[in-house]
């Protein structure tokens, strides 16, 4: 397909200018003021509108194979381009876990046939496949995921052994879950014990809390110092954590970096109260102080990127009581609208908020040749109307679990259209599937 968005107002490394842009297959093959063309073109009237490139979510869960009663990756990929999500890197925490390179290689044979979105998946660590997860190729997996914390099945990672041969071993990106194990366990039982059946979503920030965090993620870090090891953390919840990480240097020369969720931007403890387990997750969403100075980190650098840690279950599994219900959110077609609120309220622009989910993400991971709007890179791009408002409704709620903790607001700001390496696979709500999404590559 060859497509020329005519008058778009693009917003692209740190500017934003009108322009207009020529796709021709999977590429972008050219940007300019104005300029005709001598063949046969889609031409997309983007005059007012807004074209980004792609948002790329480094950090997922599909939940396929094993567990897709709550999603597929099918779904979800669905939801991912209907939010402007272009591309995602998913777990391993499934069933079974990802943690042999053969049942990697299956996830990545149902994403080359079922996901509308690019993809890469994680290499998951765990107590006992060491020498499986040194054969995990460089140029085509995004990186090793390792569960320093609480996670399903044989992926919680607590002998400090394999840690230490791990972290100086690979050359691989680690990235990491952070939460101190042996004091969450303390703490719940604790709690259990003081109050039993009347725990609720209000105690998951205290059972997990400050602490808990740092005490993993100050590990972490400490680790890669000694080893000189590429670590990024996931899902940073607190102030305090902010000291383990540097905005002195350039992305491109860092070893260390960390990741915020756009729940942790949003929601506060304040919101159990409405909310309740539906946004109970690991690490839990914590007191409203830590809100305004995670954003602050992320603009500023020391927090490098942003995702969702999407992560789905069912209501009738989110209903059950505190105690036994999964942590988790279902996020990932919504995560650009997130942005777009806090970009309305004032407090990030449009430019970082492309800067922090896609140029970064793909300076952070080396991904080849997507992330930005450039010339002979793959045309994964989304187009948006920011001035209008819609309703997120179960109708349009794309997740296989079919609920989100957005169902019944508004939200200002749309995205109209999804190109995935150059084919409109989203259009208003109706989807393309007759071309599936790519495995990316990685200069490393």
């Amino acid at each position: 397909m060859t497509t020329i968005f005519r008058n778009a107002t693009l917003v692209n490394e740190g500017k934003i200018f009108t322009a207009d842009v020529l796709v021709k297959g999977e590429r972008i093959e050219r940007i300019d003021s104005s300029f005709e063309v001598q063949f046969n073109v889609q031409e997309v009237n983007a005059e007012g509108k807004y074209l980004i490139p792609g948002l790329i979510d480094d950090q997922v869960h599909f939940r396929e194979p094993g567990l897709t009663h709550k999603a597929e990756i099918y779904t979800e990929a669905r939801a991912a381009v209907a939010g402007g999500v272009t591309t995602f890197m998913e777990m391993p925490n499934v069933k079974p876990a990802t943690l042999t390179q053969e049942l990697l290689e299956e996830k990545y044979s149902i994403a080359a046939n079922k996901s509308l979105a690019n993809f890469s998946f994680y290499m998951g660590v765990s107590n006992d496949n060491f020498e499986e997860v040194m054969k995990t190729p460089l140029h085509n997996v995004c990186g090793l995921k390792i569960f320093m914390g609480s996670s399903t099945g044989n992926m919680l990672v607590d002998d400090t052994a394999i840690l230490e041969k791990v972290f100086s071993s690979t050359q691989h990106l680690i990235a990491t879950h952070c939460e101190h194990e042996p004091s969450v366990r303390q703490r719940k039982a604790e709690y259990e014990a003081k109050y039993g059946d009347k725990l609720d979503a209000s105690f998951h920030p205290i059972i997990r809390n400050e602490e808990v965090c740092f005490l993993s993620s100050s590990a972490a870090v400490a680790l890669a110092k000694k080893h000189n090891t590429r670590l990024h953390i996931l899902h940073i919840t607190t102030d305090e954590e902010l000291a383990l990480f540097t905005n002195k240097i350039p992305l491109s020369e860092k070893r260390i970096t960390a990741e915020v969720c756009v729940h942790h931007l949003l929601f506060s403890a304040d919101d159990y109260a409405q909310f309740g387990n539906k946004i109970k997750c690991n690490p839990a969403i914590k007191d409203k102080h830590h809100k305004p100075e995670l954003l602050k980190a992320l603009l500023d650098g020391t927090i490098d990127v942003f995702a969702t840690d999407h992560a789905p279950h069912t209501l009738e599994e989110k209903n059950e009581h505190y105690n036994t219900a999964p942590a988790g959110v279902p996020l990932v077609q919504h995560s650009l609208n997130v942005m777009l609120r806090l970009y309305d309220e004032g407090k990030i622009s449009l430019a970082q908020i492309v800067q922090k989910g896609c140029h970064a993400v793909a300076e952070c991971f080396k991904v080849k040749e997507r992330g930005y709007l450039r010339e002979g890179y793959f045309a994964d791009l989304a187009l948006l109307d920011l001035e209008k408002e819609w309703k997120v409704t179960r109708e349009n709620i794309y997740y296989k679990c079919g609920w989100s903790p957005f169902e019944g607001e508004t939200f200002k700001g749309k995205v109209l259209q999804t190109f995935v390496n150059g084919n409109c696979v989203y259009d208003n709500d109706v989807f393309n599937e007759t071309q599936k999404g790519q495995r990316l590559l990685f200069d490393k």
